[in-house]
């Protein structure tokens, strides 16, 4: 009897099949039992009928726990009373391994309880259609760049220094010296891109930032692109490129998901090109009418973000910060040295910020004078220099967080849910 997923039951229409599952739930009227079957690919039910199967079999369904794995045998059939649109009726089955009394109930848990279970947790469909939806939005951003033409490459996660600072480092030993986890590849990058024109990574980095918000953890995947020749309005361009791309992708692709998620796609759907821009100065002109009371010269907040995108139903970038709040290789803006040409692109719905970029400082002399400004040791650098010395040419790039990402197009309250395993402030565990 063919093996197949229950993904692929509609091509075995009215055939014997063989499927392996685990039992997340069922019920029985005396004699016949109702299984539900899930394999990481669909969920189906199926249906034992005591009078059809041996003895054998009905005891093995008298045996069933939830969770249990089973092999089960029998036709599958289009039923439009399925959530599936399709039944099996079960000629046989056998237990492959029954499972303990399973911690998480139908009652409700706690967070805390669900993240210490998070194991198990992971096999709710409520968390199996999050993390398709990851898997989703990394295959579109694979398959934007690449029809863009940017070379996929990785840059190290043990570096000697920062691309940010130094202040929120996760440090480790490296032999005889001092390591720390990346937070970002973007330097690197910048040397690839000297080298390929357009390339981009995607990988893990790490804050050791000491927040407790919906939006933080201390390990996030994100991905950062860097192209040679680029300037700061083609860099924006390429964002909205991409959230549109991905956007609409999603809305095509996984639907179902979605619905299972009970996400509103209609803000999604307004998600079209071009997106509103707002230099810094009048963002923060905005939000002190709106009732913030961020001062001129201060980063904006989370709660900044969150006032300011009530007013907005499609993302919205914040163009030319002051240098002074901003990393010592933006290039400054021709017309007024003290604003940089660099973008943050905050979501809507209160979801702030998943996208910073900004063009970079090609000439040396200038970036060897922000160093000293930002007093940072030129001995790590001289290899970043030497962008500078052989060839230099302008470049742009920008890093967008995958968490934050999922976290909007899913309509999650926190981005715990976004990463099988997310690493919190108080969490590091399982």
């Amino acid at each position: 009897m063919k093996y197949i997923l229950i993904s692929e039951v509609e091509k075995s229409d009215n055939q014997e099949v063989l499927l392996k599952a685990w039992v997340f739930n069922f019920r029985s009227s005396g004699k016949i039992y109702f299984l539900q079957l899930r394999d990481g690919s669909g969920r189906i039910q199926a249906v034992i009928s005591k009078d059809s199967v041996a003895a054998e079999v009905w005891q093995n369904c008298e045996n069933l726990t939830i969770e249990s794995s089973v092999e089960v045998s029998g036709k599958v059939y289009a039923d439009q009373r399925s959530a599936s649109g399709y039944e099996m009726q079960v000629s046989d089955l056998r237990i492959i391994q029954r499972s303990e009394e399973y911690p998480i109930g139908k009652k409700e848990h706690g967070v805390d309880f669900l993240l210490d279970h998070r194991h198990l947790w992971l096999r709710a469909e409520r968390q199996t259609a999050i993390i398709k939806i990851r898997d989703e939005i990394i295959w579109l951003m694979r398959s934007f760049f690449r029809n863009k033409g940017f070379i996929l490459t990785d840059t190290p996660i043990l570096t000697s220094t920062s691309s940010e600072g130094t202040t929120t480092l996760f440090s480790t030993d490296y032999f005889d010296e001092t390591a720390y986890l990346s937070q970002s590849g973007q330097l690197y990058l910048e040397a690839l891109a000297m080298s390929l024109g357009r390339v981009y990574d995607f990988g893990p980095t790490f804050r050791a930032e000491k927040s407790k918000t919906r939006r933080h953890m201390m390990e996030f995947w994100m991905l950062d692109a860097e192209a040679a020749f680029m300037q700061h309005e083609q860099n924006i361009e390429l964002q909205e490129e991409l959230i549109v791309y991905v956007v609409s992708g999603i809305l095509k692709n996984k639907l179902t998901e979605l619905d299972i998620l009970q996400r509103d796609v209609a803000g999604l759907k307004k998600v079209k090109a071009p997106f509103t821009r707002l230099k810094y100065e009048e963002a923060v002109k905005q939000l002190k009418k709106l009732g913030s009371d961020i001062k001129m010269g201060n980063d904006l907040g989370a709660d900044d973000e969150t006032i300011l995108m009530k007013e907005y139903d499609q993302p919205l970038f914040i163009t030319h910060y002051p240098a002074a709040i901003k990393a010592f290789y933006m290039q400054p803006d021709p017309d007024n040295p003290d604003v940089v040409l660099c973008n943050d692109l905050l979501a809507p719905e209160g979801y702030g910020e998943i996208i910073g970029g900004s063009e970079r400082i090609w000439d040396l002399k200038l970036l060897q004078k922000k160093f000293k400004e930002h007093k940072l040791p030129t001995k790590e650098f001289e290899w970043y220099f030497d962008l500078r010395r052989y060839g230099s040419v302008p470049h742009s790039g920008f890093g967008i967080g995958l968490e934050r990402t999922v976290a909007w197009l899913c309509g999650l309250d926190h981005v715990r849910e976004t990463i099988p395993f997310p690493r919190l402030l108080n969490r590091l565990r399982p």
